[in-house]
C-alpha cells in the first residue's frame, strides 16, 4: 500500500471515528430530552396537583404550605392556568416584561394549545380549570446544544484540516522541489564526464554514427536536467509554436514505444498558433502523458493527441484506450504519491499539473474516462 492510499485510508477512519461521535452524543442527547420532558411533565401535574387542593380546601386548620412549596419550585415550566371557557386566570414563568401584554398571553396560550395536551384541573361545583405549558428553556438549549456543538466541532475540523493540508502541501512541495534540484545536480557531473568521453572518442576515430548517437543521448540527459532544475523557480515563458512542440514531444515518446503502439496527431488549428511556453517543462508535460498512455495500454493500443483553439485558448486532449481510471480516483491522480504502479514515487501527474497550472498558467484535468476503454486528459492553455 503506498503513502496515498495509507493517507487516505486514516482519513475514512477518522470520518467515520467523528460520525460515530457525533452519533452517539446526539442519541444519547435524545435520551436526556426524553427523560426531562417526562420530568416537566411530572412538574406541571403536581403543580395542577397543588392549585386543585389550595383551591379545594376551606379548612383553615390543615396546614396547606407544602402545596405553596409545589407551586414555588415550578421555576421553570412555562404556565398558563385558564378557564373552561379560555379565560386567563394566572401564568408563571413566562417573559416578565411582556406578561402584562394581553396579546402576548394570548399568542403564548395558542402555542401551548399546539404544543402540548392541557392538564384539567377538578373543581368543587363540577367546575373545571385547565393548566397549559411548554417546555421549558432548558428542555431547548440542551435539544439544540448538541448541534450547535457538533456545528463548531465540524467547523474547527474543517480550519484545521485546511491549515493542516496547506501546510503539508507546502513541505511536500519543498521536498519535491528539493528532490528536483539535487538530481539536477547529481546529473551534472556524469553529464560533464560524458562530454569529455565523446570528445575522447572523437579523437580516437570512432565512428561517426555512434559518435552522433551519442550527442543525441548526451542532449536528452541535457535536457533532463534542465528540467530538474527548473522545479520550484519561475521559468522563463516565450511565444513559441505549439504545433512543432508537441510533435517533437509525440515523436520522441513514439520512437521509444512498441510498434503495437500507435500514434495520431489531429490538429484543427492554424501551425502558425503560438502559445507562452517554456519548451523543456511543456515537453515534459506531454511525454508523461504520452507515457502513463502506453503504461495503461500495456504496450498496445493508440493514443491520440488532438489540438483545437479558440479566441483567446488552446485545447490539447491526450486519449489512450487502455485500462482507464475509477470515477473515485480521478480527482486524486494528481496528488503527490499518488501511483496504481508497484514502482514509482507518484510525481509524474503532479508534477505536469503543477508545470501546466502554476508556471504557464493553465488548466489540466481528466476530461472522461472509462474503465476497460480509455482516458482522455485534457490541457487548457492562454494564447500568446
Amino acid at each position: 500500500m503506498n503513502i496515498y492510499s495509507r493517507r487516505q485510508r486514516w482519513k475514512r477512519i477518522l470520518f467515520v471515528t467523528a460520525a460515530l461521535i457525533g452519533i452517539s452524543s446526539l442519541l444519547y442527547t435524545d435520551q436526556l430530552i426524553k427523560k426531562l420532558a417526562q420530568e416537566e411533565r411530572k412538574k406541571v401535574e403536581l403543580w395542577a396537583k397543588g392549585t386543585r387542593m389550595l383551591a379545594n380546601i376551606s379548612d383553615e386548620d390543615i396546614d396547606i404550605s407544602f402545596v405553596f412549596e409545589v407551586i414555588r419550585d415550578n421555576e421553570t415550566v412555562p404556565v398558563i392556568l385558564t378557564t373552561e371557557d379560555g379565560t386567563i386566570i394566572s401564568h408563571r414563568n413566562l417573559d416578565s416584561l411582556r406578561s402584562s401584554d394581553a396579546e402576548y398571553l394570548e399568542r403564548e396560550l395558542e402555542a401551548m394549545r399546539q404544543e402540548k395536551e392541557p392538564i384539567e384541573v377538578g373543581l368543587a361545583n363540577n367546575r373545571k380549570n385547565y393548566i397549559y405549558y411548554k417546555n421549558s428553556r432548558l428542555f431547548y438549549q440542551l435539544k439544540y446544544y448538541p448541534y450547535i456543538q457538533l456545528g463548531v466541532i465540524s467547523l474547527f475540523v474543517l480550519v484545521s484540516y485546511f491549515a493542516f493540508s496547506t501546510s503539508r502541501r507546502a513541505e511536500q512541495d519543498q521536498v519535491w522541489v528539493g528532490m528536483a534540484k539535487e538530481t539536477a545536480h547529481q546529473l551534472g557531473t556524469p553529464l560533464s564526464s560524458l562530454i569529455a568521453w565523446m570528445e575522447f572518442l572523437k579523437m580516437k576515430g570512432v565512428d561517426e554514427n555512434t559518435i552522433a548517437d551519442i550527442k543525441k543521448d548526451i542532449k536528452r540527459l541535457e535536457v533532463i536536467t534542465e528540467r530538474f532544475s527548473k522545479i520550484g523557480a519561475t521559468p522563463d515563458l516565450a511565444p513559441q509554436s505549439i504545433l512543432d512542440v508537441l510533435q517533437e514531444s509525440v515523436n520522441y515518446i513514439k520512437s521509444r514505444s512498441s510498434k503495437k503502439v500507435e500514434f495520431e496527431i489531429d490538429v484543427h488549428t492554424s501551425s502558425e498558433t503560438q502559445v507562452a511556453l517554456n519548451i523543456p517543462l511543456f515537453a515534459w508535460v506531454i511525454e508523461n502523458l504520452c507515457r502513463n498512455a502506453v503504461d495503461a495500454m500495456e504496450g498496445t493500443g493508440k493514443i491520440t493527441v488532438e489540438m483545437t483553439d479558440s479566441t483567446s485558448n488552446v485545447v490539447i486532449d491526450v486519449s489512450d484506450t487502455g485500462k482507464g481510471i475509477p470515477k473515485s480516483k480521478q480527482k486524486t491522480i494528481f496528488e503527490p504519491g499518488f501511483t496504481t504502479k508497484k514502482r514509482g514515487w507518484g510525481l509524474g501527474l503532479s508534477l505536469t499539473r503543477r508545470i501546466i497550472e502554476n508556471y504557464h498558467g493553465g488548466k489540466i484535468f481528466v476530461k472522461q474516462s472509462e474503465p476497460g476503454k480509455g482516458t482522455t486528459f485534457r490541457i487548457i492553455l492562454n494564447k500568446a
